[in-house]
């Protein structure tokens, strides 16, 4: 028995290793792996159109501006043409709110900053102290990496027209050029001013974020219903509309009918009154025949005065 044992721990080996083998073959073979496979292939796919569809719109804003590549590319995210890519995406954007939330991103950055100095500089000493050189010195690059030009010039045009992108678009919506995004974002952020009394920033991020990929995909996936209804609220919406203007025009009408009714009557009491003082006002005199020749010829000379003396009146003495 002594001797069968080593066989029958090699068979046992065999066995075992080569049950693993077959169920790694299983798993790796079967409708699962399958499935992810696929899965994965479909996505990348879906990120391939994602990143073709960065392309300048054909339609320019109203100013006859063209738009940024950036405005193709959030149409296309946003419209859930390509499901797997804007799930992640919304996945991603929802994870990184909850990592600036919970987790203290830069402590981390600077422990892991200084635990990988300290375990390259501990095995360049150690190294040099042991083997004569240092195993950082082995695990040096013949080159530095670096960034080329072109990729350079790419990113700053990138983020070039990704800020132009939120330029134009907060211009666009100031003035009204789309009425219906205009008053969607107004109306977030008068909801916004009093939420934010209640709901820290990070929840306010949340709840814009997932605002802003659901709306899209509730609308895309109940469309016919809600253009029903929205065409229903619009069409009643006519109807008053049609039925104001017409009582409006009606009481205007006859606001008018009634001023002008008015002043007629002002009109012909002001000129009966301006009729009255006119036959009151005292007639002219009539003109006399007398002429000039009737009256006697004034005197051409002079008047001259002649003194009179009255006798028996002395003159006074002077004093």
């Amino acid at each position: 028995m002594a001797t069968e044992s080593p066989a029958n721990g090699g068979n046992s080996v065999n066995t075992l290793k080569g049950n693993a083998k077959a169920a790694y073959d299983q798993l790796a073979n079967g409708p699962v792996a399958a499935n992810m496979k696929d899965q994965t292939a479909k996505a990348g796919a879906e990120f391939s159109n994602l990143a073709n569809a960065r392309r300048t719109p054909a339609t320019p804003a109203a100013t006859g501006q063209p738009l940024t590549h950036y405005h193709s590319f959030f149409s296309e995210l946003l419209s859930w043409n390509n499901p797997r890519a804007s799930a992640i995406a919304y996945a991603g954007t929802v994870a990184l709110i909850f990592a600036v939330r919970y987790l203290d991103i830069i402590r981390y950055f600077f422990k892991l900053t200084w635990m990988a100095l300290g375990v390259t500089v501990l095995a360049e000493v150690t190294g040099k102290a042991i083997l004569g050189h240092g195993l950082a010195t082995q695990l040096r690059p013949r080159k530095y990496f670096t960034v080329s030009r072109e990729t350079t010039d790419a990113l700053i045009g990138d983020v070039h027209e990704l800020i132009n992108f939120f330029v134009i678009e907060a211009q666009r919506i100031f003035f009204a050029e789309n009425v219906a995004a205009s008053t969607a974002t107004a109306f977030g952020a008068f909801l916004s001013y009093y939420l934010a009394k209640i709901v820290p920033y990070w929840g306010l991020a949340l709840i814009g974020t997932s605002v802003l990929f659901l709306a899209p995909l509730i609308y895309t996936t109940n469309q016919e219903l809600i253009d029903h209804y929205v065409q229903e609220g619009s069409d009643m919406l006519n109807s008053q509309t049609e039925q104001l203007r017409q009582v409006a025009s009606k009481h205007t009408s006859q606001a008018t009918e009634i001023t002008k009714q008015y002043m007629g009557d002002y009109t012909a009491k002001a000129q009966m009154m301006l009729h009255r003082g006119t036959s009151a006002s005292p007639e002219p005199a009539p003109k006399s025949n007398i002429k000039e020749a009737d009256f006697p010829e004034a005197p051409k000379k002079d008047f001259k005065s002649e003194e009179v003396k009255v006798e028996g009146v002395e003159e006074p003495l002077a004093a």
